[in-house]
């Protein structure tokens, strides 16, 4: 270790503040945050260091840099800053180039309402950023269909209008605008619809009722009944609007929400900005893993770098867990039941599907990278030394002892390898004793692959629960090979995974890779199986038949179905065909069998 970097660690203030390490060429590695830095900054020079990726990271650190604090917020936020400036090689970014739109409402008079992307500095209200643009249109078509607000840019200054400078175009003859250019529409009542459109995006919808009810209410009493109905059916198409978009309690408002889920290479936020019970905003990115990040750790990191995204100063967020840290001035909430807690599981749902639909989207464009990373998830959660790149699974098919068969089969890489499957036939084992036979099979398998200087695999599936994985790991103790091969069990009714000597069993989420893997591997063993336990005893039950014909032995009977494959084949042949097999006597003493003798 440099002599500099040690007297360094040695000195470390107990503050919260922000560290940064540098390597020898003074390139930033990494930027981070503590609550108290001299613990935070000491424990990645810890002998125990876990983690591949940060003890390569820690391996370069030539020298370190720390700045104080106030409190551990400020740190965050410090630290959220330097990571968008310096973006280091090890430090977690939402890259996005995107320029998200944005609705404005322009500063002038008879103000214009449109999407852009670009934000101007001249007095305009800019509601936004919206993730998608679609939400954004919606929005705007449904706000040109309920008000008739003007799309010209001329300038509508009271001056110019007094000069009699414009006329009406085709947008004033086709109903879209009122004609404020030539003061058919006064500046009060367009301003009050300007009023109801900004409490609509922000999803407040009561002024824009009631300047509808009003309208409504007021042609109905001039006998204008055309135009009452067609108020009436803009006020339909607004409670639709609300309906679609309200999904909570409408007292629920100006408030943040976040949901995340995670996986062993990326972690997936989903955020909501709710405003009088209504979503006006979502918005899901992908935060790619680069040390062994907590959860707590990036989502606290994402719920600053979105709110600055968002212009969001919500002082309340709703949490699916707690963080180690407290932002000043707002309330941090994990829901235990009620709307807040619907609407944080809505919200974790957004980050689930979003996950969902990249990892096709990778396992599409990217199918290496699909399989490293199932291949990383199952290590983890069967607590295995190394990856299942080859997995084999084991079955026992028969009906009461009879006709008893054993399937093998293979995965490579989470993929069938049909090519490696095989069949056992039980040798040493009577009647119906799934235990001893699963022992005997799996010593017969790993018996002969040794000999043959074969490649064992990585992870052995047993079909069946504590008992059948027992005996398969008899027969592995036999042959030196348990604890340097990972087998376990899995059982048919609540898909429990059982390990040796460990009698709780191990349930994994159901929608996990790896269930749905080992799931394969158990149904395609016993697909395997069943299907060649079906052709024995099919077999079983023709060579009955063949072998009641006197004068003919086992042997024949063998020859002949090899020859014509079924006893209806063999029924149905003439007297040379069955010669020309058997020989003459055999021959003859088939075809007299089957069509009896003169």
């Amino acid at each position: 270790m440099n002599p500099n970097l040690e007297l360094q660690l040695k000195t470390l203030p107990s503050d919260p503040g922000v560290y940064r390490y540098y390597d020898k060429n003074g390139q930033l590695l990494y930027v981070g945050k503590a609550k108290n830095l001299k613990k935070r900054v000491l424990s990645y020079f810890n002998k125990n260091l876990s983690g591949y990726r940060t003890k390569i990271m820690v391996g370069k650190i030539h020298r370190l840099e720390t700045t104080v604090v106030n409190s551990e917020y400020d740190a965050l936020l410090l630290e959220n800053n330097l990571i968008k400036e310096h973006q280091p090689f090890y430090n977690v970014m939402m890259k996005d180039d995107k320029s998200f739109p944005w609705i404005c409402i322009k500063n002038e008079d008879f103000p214009r309402i449109f999407m852009t992307r670009n934000l101007i500095k001249d007095g305009s209200e800019y509601f936004g950023p919206y993730a998608k643009v679609r939400p954004a249109k919606v929005l705007l078509e449904t706000i040109k269909h309920i008000y008739k607000i003007r799309s010209c840019n001329l300038n509508l200054s009271p001056e110019k209008i007094a000069e009699g400078k414009y006329k009406v175009c085709l947008e004033y003859h086709i109903k879209n605008c009122e004609g404020p250019c030539e003061m058919f529409e006064s500046k009060e009542h367009y301003d009050s619809k300007v009023d109801a459109i900004r409490g609509i995006i922000k999803g407040d919808f009561r002024k824009a009722k009631e300047h509808l009810i009003g309208q409504m209410m007021q042609y109905a009493e001039n006998l204008e009944f055309e135009k009452a109905q067609s108020v009436k059916e803009n006020m339909a198409l607004l409670e639709d609007y609300e309906h679609k978009h309200t999904v909570v309690n409408p007292n629920i408002d100006d408030v943040d929400v976040f949901g995340m889920t995670s996986d062993e290479t990326a972690v997936y936020v989903n955020y909501f900005k709710i405003q009088n019970g209504n979503i006006i905003q979502s918005y899901t990115t992908e935060i790619k893993k680069v040390l062994e990040e907590t959860d707590e750790d990036i989502l606290e990191e994402a719920i600053i770098e979105i709110r600055q995204k968002f212009n969001s100063d919500s002082k309340e967020i709703l949490l699916p867990f707690h963080l180690p840290t407290e932002i000043p001035n707002v309330k941090l909430i994990v829901p235990k039941v009620g709307d807040k807690k619907r609407i944080v599981e809505l919200s974790e749902k957004n980050a689930k599907e979003y996950r969902v639909e990249k990892l096709k989207q990778v396992q599409i464009v990217d199918p290496e990278r699909h399989t490293n990373r199932i291949m990383a998830e199952m290590q983890k959660l069967l607590r295995m030394p190394v990856e299942p790149r080859h997995i084999e699974g084991f079955d026992n098919s028969n009906i009461q002892g009879t006709n008893p068969v054993s399937a093998c089969v293979v995965f490579k890489d989470g993929k069938a390898s049909k090519s490696d499957y095989r069949i056992f036939h039980p040798k040493t084992v009577e009647g119906a004793n799934d235990f001893a036979t699963m022992e005997e099979v799996v010593y017969r398998r790993y018996k002969r692959l040794i000999e043959e200087n074969e490649p064992l695999p990585q992870l052995i599936l047993i079909d069946g629960g504590k008992g059948q994985l027992s005996s398969a790991v008899k027969s592995l103790k036999l042959l030196g090979l348990y604890g340097k091969i990972t087998i376990i069990g899995i059982a048919k009714r609540l898909e429990e995974i059982y390990f040796p000597e460990d009698s709780i069993p191990l349930y994994i989420d159901k929608k996990s890779e790896t269930l749905k893997i080992l799931q394969r591997v158990r149904d395609e063993s016993h697909r395997f199986g069943v299907k060649h336990h079906r052709t024995r005893r099919k077999n079983s039950t023709i060579k009955s038949e063949l072998e009641e014909i006197p004068g003919v032995g086992e042997k024949s009977v063998e020859l002949l179905l090899s020859k014509l494959k079924s006893v209806k084949r063999i029924r149905e042949s003439n007297l040379e065909t069955l010669e020309e097999i058997l020989g003459k006597s055999r021959g003859k003493v088939v075809f007299e069998y089957f069509n009896g003798t003169d």
